[in-house]
């Protein structure tokens, strides 16, 4: 296991190897499905985006209500095949991670290797676990979206394993 901080970049992605643990510390971005449809509306409308996604990491969570006292909810992945449609494009736009769990289609394992980018999963049914690496967060848009809304996350040791490397070694196969 070996700690990284975002941001990645082609050359830290390069180094992953499939099934490889890893902790993750840095800024993530919170990103769902209903997020990235509007970002890509936003692309098809020459609109800016609401961050930069050159070399960021885009966590696919939606938490839940943070408690009083806390800096974030529960943070337990959702399942990542629900952003295949909106994934290849994002990654091709500068996106070098993506957190999630399950399985990517054969266009999001191709965009990855493609971009030298890198998908995570993270372990699911452990998002109480996964909210305490949250310390901080903050909307950045979509505020309407509620859970979906997309959030600047600073993580400290996030622990994920590699399910897909740059070089497009998949863990579920």
């Amino acid at each position: 296991m070996r700690k990284v901080t975002t941001p990645l970049t082609k050359e830290v992605c390069d180094t992953f190897t499939c099934g490889e643990v890893i902790y993750l510390s840095g800024i993530i971005y919170t990103a769902r499905d209903a997020a990235h449809k509007r970002l890509c509306e936003m692309l098809d409308r020459n609109e800016p985006l609401p961050m930069d996604l050159k070399d960021i990491t885009i966590y696919y969570v939606g938490p839940t209500p943070t408690p009083p006292g806390k800096i974030f909810g529960s943070a337990g992945p959702t399942t990542s095949s629900r952003m295949d449609a909106y994934a290849p494009r994002l990654y091709d736009l500068g996106v070098k991670a993506t957190i999630g769990k399950g399985y990517r289609s054969t266009q999001v394992k191709d965009a990855i290797t493609n971009n030298h980018a890198v998908y995570f999963v993270a372990i699911g049914g452990a998002g109480a676990l996964l909210g305490k690496c949250v310390k901080k967060a903050e909307l950045i848009a979509f505020e309407d979206l509620g859970a979906e809304a997309i959030q600047r996350l600073e993580v400290e040791d996030l622990p994920l394993t590699v399910a897909i490397d740059s070089k497009g070694v998949m863990l579920y196969e």
